[in-house]
């Protein structure tokens, strides 16, 4: 699952799953542009990859610009030297109510998490296909994308956006030797954790009770992303301790 002389593209790689996505693809040997809203995240996360000896640039992305993520595509060309793989990261988890919930809070919602993973996905597909080199592309949803939950009226109906959206990119990019899959979190331990384990709403339905890493995330994202994955596209692998395959757990 090497990756060396692959150049990758994360976004929302300034904290948390992207951080650790970022982090694993330098590991594997591939360059990457961390891609983030915040420059000052995204050139804090570049400087800490290039300090453990790997190569990485910072660039502002907005995601829901077509303009900016056309811009970024050219980038890794431009200063990395190509585009062989995207990671669609980026994206918020804010949660309301259904019956509270404003339709500008459910379209802002989509538009950063699913249109957002469209136009770079989209952008970066255009370049891949202009160079003749294949790809990988490997977009990050969420269990919640698979199964509903309090407060992710929003949330889950983006993230279940993003793994049909995936299938269908699958499906029409394949010819041009694009692979194209679906990475869906469960807990994962960010900067934004406050607790030793996720709530009893979660662990009473996880074979492996506690949090992920955003480094688990990103060595499912590089096996994707590697030449060990070369039959594999449309699917989405659950990296969530076994959330979203748990029946009854008693017994």
């Amino acid at each position: 699952m090497q990756l060396t002389g692959r150049t990758a593209i994360v976004t929302g790689a300034g904290a948390g799953v992207g951080r650790g996505i970022a982090r694993a693809l330098v590991e594997a040997g591939a360059a990457v542009l961390v891609t983030d809203i915040d420059l000052e995240a995204a050139e804090r996360v570049a400087g800490e990859l290039r300090a453990a000896g790997g190569r990485a640039l910072p660039f502002r992305l907005d995601v829901r610009d077509p303009a900016e993520a056309a811009s970024a595509c050219d980038a890794a060309v431009d200063r990395l030297g190509g585009l062989d793989i995207l990671v669609n990261n980026a994206g918020s988890t804010a949660r309301m109510p259904f019956l509270d919930m404003p339709k500008s809070f459910f379209e802002d919602l989509l538009e950063l998490n699913l249109v957002g993973t469209f136009v770079c996905a989209q952008a970066a597909a255009r370049v891949m296909v202009a160079r003749g080199k294949g790809g990988r592309i490997v977009n990050i949803s969420s269990n919640s994308g698979r199964f509903g939950g309090r407060g992710r009226a929003a949330y889950s109906a983006s993230k279940a956006g993003i793994i049909a959206l995936t299938q269908t990119l699958a499906i029409e990019l394949a010819e041009h030797g694009i692979l194209v899959n679906c990475v869906a979190p469960g807990p994962i331990r960010t900067e934004r954790t406050t607790t030793e384990r996720p709530s009893e709403a979660f662990t009473c339905r996880m074979a492996l009770p506690r949090f992920g890493e955003p480094i688990e995330v990103g060595r499912a994202v590089v096996w994707l992303a590697s030449d060990a994955c070369s039959f594999t596209t449309g699917h989405t692998i659950g990296v969530d301790g076994g959330l979203t395959a748990t029946g009854i757990m008693e017994g």
